[in-house]
C-alpha cells in the first residue's frame, strides 16, 4: 500500500495517512500485518480524498495488481485471459502465497464455470475484503488487455453469508491511430 500511495500521490500523502493514524509505518513485503492497520489507513484515505472505504479498497487491488504480476510473473505466464487466471487462485496462487507469507488470510472462492460467458464466483473471508477481490480482478482483465463488468448481487456487508460475483470479461478494443 506504501508503493502505491506514495506513486500516485507522493511521500508527503503517505507520511501524512501514518500521521492521522498513528501508525508507525514500518511495513516490509516479508511481514504480515494486522487488518485493523490497514482499515485505519483507509480510512484515513476515504476521508481524506471523500471517498468511500470499499472505493478506495477497489482502487487499492486495481493498481496492486501490476505490482503482482512484476514480482510474480510465473502465476500470470501460463494463461491468455483473466477466465483462467483467476480459476487458478485457490489450487496455485492462494497456496504460494501463503507459502511466501505463512498466516496470510487468504479467501476461498467456489467458481460456477457452467456458462463460458459468465464466470460465477463465491468469494468468502472473514475479511470481508471482496472490494480488494474486485480491485485484483479488474487489474487482472487490464492485465490481459481486456475489461470486466463486475456484478455483486451478494455480499457479506448487506448481510448475506458470502458474496456473489458475476463476471463477464470483453477483450479491449486497439486504440485507433
Amino acid at each position: 500500500m506504501q508503493e502505491i500511495v506514495t506513486q500516485e500521490y507522493g511521500e508527503d500523502t503517505w507520511d501524512a495517512l501514518l500521521d492521522e493514524t498513528k501508525l508507525s509505518g514500518v511495513y516490509t513485503s516479508l511481514g504480515n500485518y494486522p487488518d485493523e492497520e490497514l482499515m485505519r489507513l483507509v480510512g484515513a484515505a476515504s476521508a481524506a480524498l471523500k471517498q468511500p472505504p470499499e472505493v478506495i479498497v477497489r482502487w487499492f487491488g486495481v493498481k496492486a495488481l501490476p505490482m503482482l504480476a512484476a514480482k510474480y510473473p510465473v502465476f500470470f505466464a501460463k494463461h491468455k485471459s483473466t477466465r483462467p487466471f483467476i480459476l487458478t487462485l485457490n489450487n496455485i496462487i492462494h497456496p504460494e502465497v501463503r507459502k511466501l507469507y505463512p498466516g496470510a488470510g487468504t479467501p476461498e472462492f467456489d467458481f460456477d464455470t457452467s456458462s463460458p460467458d459468465l464466470l460465477v464466483m463465491i468469494y468468502r473471508s472473514q475479511r470481508k475484503l471482496c472490494a480488494f477481490a474486485e480491485g485484483l480482478i479488474e487489474g487482472a482483465a487490464g492485465q490481459f488487455g481486456e475489461t470486466v463488468t463486475i456484478r455483486h448481487p451478494e455480499c457479506m456487508h448487506r448481510g448475506d453469508d458470502h458474496c456473489r460475483l458475476e463476471l463477464t470479461f470483453t477483450k479491449k478494443e486497439p486504440a485507433a491511430a
